[in-house]
């Protein structure tokens, strides 16, 4: 039997993506946004509105970092994610997180986030902002010879129900293989 919830945000496993701009002054903005997602195979787009430091950013520089959030920096993913820009400007500094400035884009890179993905802006729409991915970085410890190996990632997700966040870690089947056995 199903029963009827209440209407929310419920695509679950929501990425938890760390989205990370320069400011004015050059100083570093970074915002968790759970509302985000690839829109072609080079594109990402993002739903935050314009209310947020970090569209401001993206539209004065024209270039951010999609970075995945891990376990092991949860209390830094949240903290963005509940501390505006607009208010506090140094932000980035109470993390006590490091960046490395992107060789491809105006943008920094969080040096302790696994995967990143370095992107141009393209425009901004109803949907949000959208951007082009022009390079991609990994941290070796998360590679397998060419691959990233997703379970050393530990990317984590958002639970729009609980507000919890989950740990994605574990490969429970292959894509475009495992449906094969019902195929007739």
């Amino acid at each position: 039997m199903r029963k009827n919830i209440k209407v929310t945000e419920a695509i679950f496993p929501m990425p938890v993506l760390m989205i990370a701009t320069y400011n004015d002054d050059g100083s570093i903005d970074v915002m968790n946004a759970a509302w985000g997602t690839m829109l072609e195979r080079d594109q990402v787009i993002l739903n935050l509105t314009e209310t947020h430091k970090t569209v401001k950013n993206i539209k004065e520089r024209k270039a951010f970092t999609v970075s995945i959030a891990d376990s092991n920096h949860v209390v830094e993913a949240d903290y963005f994610g509940m501390v505006s820009g607009n208010n506090t400007p140094n932000k980035f500094e109470n993390s006590g997180l490091t960046a490395t400035k992107s060789e491809n884009v105006d943008a920094p890179i969080i040096n302790e986030f696994p995967i990143c993905l370095e992107c141009e802006f393209i425009e901004y729409g109803e949907c949000g902002v959208i951007g082009k991915v022009v390079n991609v970085t990994a941290d070796e410890k998360v590679m397998n010879g060419d691959n990233v190996d997703i379970s050393l990632v530990n990317a984590i997700a958002f639970d729009p129900y609980t507000h919890g966040y989950y740990k994605v870690s574990e490969r429970v089947g292959n894509a475009f293989k495992d449906g094969l056995q019902l195929k007739k």
